[in-house]
């Protein structure tokens, strides 16, 4: 029996809903006995009391992918899809996961942190910046900022999420992305959307966001950027399946954004075009996740 946990109680729960009823349904298809589990982030009791002896998790942001629904798993020695806990914390945190990469000399823009009600450290790279809390996902609470009177409201917004916002340089540019399964980095795709950049409306709502797979590199520079991609998620420690953001810059230089350690599994999730462009279906992924 496996166990879909969907839901949570983060800023992304709607798309987690959509992302496992996608995942319900393709293992029901498939004849898998599974049941589905809406977490409210205060329910885990009702969980723990079902038979089952695997869960698929597919709860995106905070308490899904920051390690805490898999140290609650682990402690209850069941199994479960995708990276292990502490991994999951450490992805989930972009503060972490720069230094680990700046640690190995991974392609990074230049960046500080800003703690609430603590003064601003000094900013020694131009604008624009961007601006993040460092624990949540889908691009919420980030804000471009274009001139040093603007920083104070971004760093509010961030802080709305978290205590420590990232504030980093921006690039001007492309973004990609890269999957990665089993071992293996998928075809990447190009992302273009017309609302400045690939923030939560262009994911999720906008009709006009385009996926292009092909991604229009050339084979060197999408090689270049798989490397780049399977370095980033074997160096965290990371497992199964994954997603790697890049943007490239007018040179077509290439500058890592972030890891996903619980992707989207919506229609309009990455990792399924991917896999789509390498002859596999939604229900092959599912069942290549599940049976890792």
């Amino acid at each position: 029996m496996i166990a879909v946990l969907m839901g949570g109680n983060s800023a992304e729960r709607e798309v987690s809903l959509n992302s496992g009823e996608a995942v319900y349904n393709a293992l029901k298809n498939q004849g898998v006995d599974c049941f589905k589990f809406d977490w409210h982030g205060n329910n885990l009791d009702t969980l723990w009391v079902q038979n089952f002896d695997k869960a698929f998790i597919v709860l995106h942001g905070r308490g899904g992918e920051d390690g805490y629904i898999q140290q609650q798993l682990e402690q209850r020695n069941i199994k479960y899809t995708g990276s292990g806990a502490t991994t999951s914390e450490q992805c989930m945190n972009k503060a972490t996961t720069k230094n680990i990469w700046r640690q190995h000399n991974l392609p990074l823009s230049p960046s500080v942190l800003s703690k609430v009600g603590q003064k601003i450290p000094d900013i020694d790279f131009p604008l624009p910046w961007a601006v993040k809390p460092i624990l949540e996902g889908s691009s919420v609470g980030i804000s471009k900022v274009k001139t040093i009177e603007g920083l104070n409201k971004a760093l509010e917004l961030a802080w709305e999420y978290d205590e420590i916002a990232l504030i980093e340089q921006w690039v001007e540019g492309s973004e990609y992305t890269v999957s990665i399964l089993k071992g293996e980095a998928l075809p990447v795709i190009q992302i273009k959307t017309n609302q400045g950049f690939y923030d939560y409306a262009s994911k999720y709502l906008a009709n006009d966001t385009q996926y292009l797979c092909p991604c229009g590199l050339s084979d060197d520079n999408e090689q270049l950027l798989k490397e780049i991609a399977m370095r980033a998620f074997t160096l965290m420690g990371a497992e199964t399946w994954g997603r790697v953001d890049f943007i490239l810059d007018k040179e077509n230089l290439p500058y890592l954004l972030e890891i996903n350690t619980v992707p989207g599994m919506t229609s309009h999730s990455l990792v399924p075009m991917a896999v789509k462009a390498r002859g596999m279906s939604f229900d092959e992924l599912v069942m290549e996740i599940l049976n890792d």
